[in-house]
């Protein structure tokens, strides 16, 4: 290393001209393009790609429940991944047990594929607690609201892993509009300096919520955005199952041999709404959606399995009671009403409370005991 820093060749960190694929929509296996397959991506196998089957088609389906919820007034906000799904699945379900995940407010599905109780996964969104989940046994930090903000702290959570001599890595999903957000140069230059074993997903969907991504950029494609910092980068068709499992397969390999970051953009859609708080039709034509629903993750990667004779009816029967099973169980349990203490307001703040916080407890105690109806009344 020079004193201006690392000697690198800058085409070795370009993405490859067109996005990598390894099936076509209706499922057809395809060649990879000569620069994916001189890249070393290969094909995952038949048994990894129905694990990412699977996990797309529970977690569609929890989707789809939690949307119905906050039709339903159990949720205050979600934002579907519909759409999103192969992006969703297949790069957690590569992780591995001693790896980190930072998601944003989307990535509720991909929580699910972690593992994750849907009640807990979907507490943050009912306004219970801020994450319902506990960040250090599942290895997964809180699911950030502010744009981009987890990029920086993947990077440090990564750089820990690796000053403590694990292989460990980090994934951090953002989305095409956090790109736009200096958190997000600021993750990745500080990930690249410190040679910290990070991948860096982005989820192009097109939109940041209704602007589109020709009023973000004009770099050919975002994962360009890798070459100025010396991160090596490249781009997969989000809708294809298996070249996302491979891609990110080769990107924590990447992180994991002490080569530093990786970005990745994969080109996908986003099928819904941006919440349920969006009216979509103001910013994108039916057309463009009917477009993209020929593109489904799920119908593809399902047609090329059934093709190689890997699923049946009968197989994608089960696997659809079982994800209306789990729908719900989720259904029931959130029909609950919470169970909600305001001195947990107090809770996780510091480990030691300050006195003003002590004094602030000590106030809203008083005003809680005071509101309550004495007991004789209460017995009448």
């Amino acid at each position: 290393m020079s004193e201006t820093g690392p000697l690198t060749d800058p085409g070795a960190l370009l993405p490859c001209p067109q996005p990598v694929r390894f099936l076509d929509p209706d499922g057809t296996r395809v060649d990879p393009s000569p620069e994916a397959a001189g890249r070393g991506y290969a094909m995952p196998s038949t048994d990894d790609l129905l694990a990412v089957w699977r996990g797309m088609v529970i977690g569609r389906r929890f989707d789809a429940q939690a949307t119905a919820l906050t039709k339903q007034g159990r949720l205050a906000v979600y934002p579907s991944a519909h759409g999103q799904d192969a992006c969703q699945v297949a790069p957690v379900l590569a992780l591995e047990e001693a790896d980190w995940f930072f998601p944003t407010y989307r990535d509720s599905m991909a929580l699910v594929t972690r593992g994750i109780d849907p009640v807990e996964v979907l507490t943050l969104l009912r306004g219970d607690w801020h994450c319902g989940y506990d960040p250090v046994s599942t290895r997964t930090a809180p699911q950030c609201t502010p744009l981009a903000t987890q990029a920086v702290h993947a990077a440090g959570a990564a750089d820990g892993l690796r000053r403590k001599g694990t292989d460990g890595v980090a994934l951090c999903f953002v989305g095409d509009g956090a790109t736009s957000e200096g958190d997000f140069h600021e993750g990745l230059n500080f990930a690249a300096v410190f040679n910290a074993p990070v991948v860096y997903l982005v989820q192009n969907n097109g939109y940041a919520i209704s602007v589109p991504l020709a009023k973000q950029t004009k770099a050919p494609a975002l994962s360009y955005k890798g070459i100025g910092y010396g991160v090596r980068a490249e781009q997969v068709d989000g809708n294809d199952p298996a070249a996302v499992l491979a891609v990110t397969r080769a990107a924590y390999q990447h992180a994991r041999s002490g080569k530093g970051p990786f970005l990745i953009e994969a080109h996908t859609y986003r099928m819904e709404a941006h919440t349920n708080a969006d009216d979509a039709t103001r910013y994108r034509t039916p057309d463009e959606v009917d477009a993209w629903t020929g593109r489904d993750p799920i119908v593809r990667l399902q047609a090329y399995l059934v093709g190689q004779g890997a699923l049946d009816e009968a197989r994608i029967e089960e696997v659809r009671a079982e994800a209306d099973e789990l729908a719900g169980d989720l259904r029931t349990r959130m029909n609950a009403e919470p169970q909600v203490d305001p001195m947990e307001l107090f809770e996780h703040v510091y480990a030691v409370p300050t006195p003003q916080l002590r004094e602030q407890a000590a106030m809203l105690a008083a005003e809680h005991e005071a509101s309550r109806p004495e007991t004789e009344e209460v017995a009448r």
